[in-house]
């Protein structure tokens, strides 16, 4: 589910036999559909990418994240469970209010901000209560050397930005894990052959702020701008978003740090006019 997305497209890439549903071909807030769609496909594991995160919008489009990251989660969750087909599904570290001074481990009390982050907390709890089996993977700040457009990773949008500006700025008091799809996808894979249920982080090693971010990812492309340090409260009329998004995970080893999967992302991503 959610094949359109970075990630979604990078598992059908990495999974030889896997099939990938668009949205535009079976959206998860049809359950109707979902329960025609499993029997007549008959998968092994359900990787759910299908998600509404566009985090500003969501604040003014409620119900549409609502449908989809809530109500939608639990139809995949529905149609699994009756069809006895294992689920993956992906939520997001903003579940967390981002108080803390160290990275957020899978049993620290979640306090989503915003609406997106509300809905896709919804959507965990309401996957765990149906499925229990089931697998919620939570994962952060993803980029993509195949993504553009809509779907471009925050490295991607930095240097287009940079290219025809030359000049941006970035907030730098908000930390994450930049999280490089590829890996990720490679992670969801092996850990769709595992017995491992609940909830779990898989993310980089390491954090970063996105200035720093925005910063090396010009670097890695050999490209010069001018990065603005700015506050988050400079950015008004913006979602919440936490402070600290850090993950860590007690249950898999983490990612490469994030700056080997930038390097990586830089040399490999797919070239632009």
């Amino acid at each position: 589910m959610g094949a359109g997305g970075q990630l979604g497209s990078e598992l059908v890439r990495q999974v030889p036999e896997a099939i990938g549903l668009t949205h535009a071909m079976l959206s998860v807030a049809d359950l109707e559909a979902l329960n025609s769609a499993l029997p007549h496909y008959r998968p092994d594991v359900v990787f759910n990418c299908a998600a509404y995160n566009a985090v500003d919008d969501a604040e003014s489009h409620q119900d549409a994240a609502f449908q989809v990251n809530a109500q939608g989660a639990f139809n995949v969750a529905l149609a699994c469970a009756q069809f006895g087909v294992r689920l993956i599904h992906f939520s997001t570290n903003f579940v967390f209010d981002g108080a803390l001074d160290r990275p957020y481990l899978e049993t620290d009390p979640v306090g989503p901000l915003g609406v997106y982050a509300k809905s896709k907390l919804e959507g965990e709890r309401l996957i765990s209560m149906v499925m229990p089996a089931s697998l919620v993977v939570r994962t952060a700040a993803l980029y993509s050397p195949h993504s553009e457009g809509a779907h471009a990773g925050f490295p991607q949008r930095i240097v287009e930005i940079a290219a025809n500006q030359g000049k941006l700025s970035v907030v730098d008091d908000q930390a994450v894990n930049p999280t490089y799809v590829p890996e990720l996808a490679s992670a969801a894979a092996q850990l769709a052959a595992t017995d491992l249920t609940g909830v779990v982080h898989v993310v980089s090693a390491s954090c970063c702020t996105w200035h720093e971010l925005a910063v090396a990812a010009l670097a890695a492309c050999g490209l010069e701008a001018e990065v603005e340090a700015i506050s988050s409260s400079d950015r008004p009329g913006t979602a919440p978003r936490p402070p600290n998004g850090c993950l860590e995970s007690t249950r898999v080893p983490p990612l490469r740090p994030w700056a080997e999967g930038l390097r990586e992302w830089a040399s490999s991503r797919a070239p632009r006019a």
